[in-house]
């Protein structure tokens, strides 16, 4: 049997419990792993209308942009589902560093030996 999610052309996000999907975040001139983040229905589709990218905030839960305090926006260049549509891959051109650290990246350190190593 054909499951029209993973095999059609209709979005059909499928969102967990809290109503929530994944969402990764690379850089388009490279590739490199900017972010990770959560979109709900409507932080999804703020994004689609706007071309920036718009989270859900699960600590705060609310929306919020990417930028909307450090004018670090995050413009869509792609947007891809993974196979289930649990997950989104957004490919974005950053305004500036993406990390709140400053850091160009949130993934800034790698674990060494149970410990972590700045990259």
């Amino acid at each position: 049997m054909t499951n029209l999610r993973e095999t059609g052309l209709a979005l059909d996000p499928k969102f967990d419990g809290d109503g929530l999907l994944t969402a990764v975040v690379t850089d388009s001139t490279d590739g490199t792993l900017l972010m990770v983040g959560h979109m709900n229905a409507d932080s999804l589709a703020k994004s689609q209308e706007s071309g920036t990218v718009v989270f859900f905030s699960r600590s705060r839960q609310q929306l919020w942009q990417k930028g909307e305090t450090s004018g670090h926006f995050l413009h869509i260049v792609e947007m891809r589902v993974d196979c289930d549509q649990d997950a989104i891959w957004i490919i974005a051109k950053p305004e500036g560093p993406t990390c709140h650290t400053g850091a160009r990246s949130c993934f800034y350190r790698r674990i060494v030996n149970g410990k972590l190593e700045s990259i």
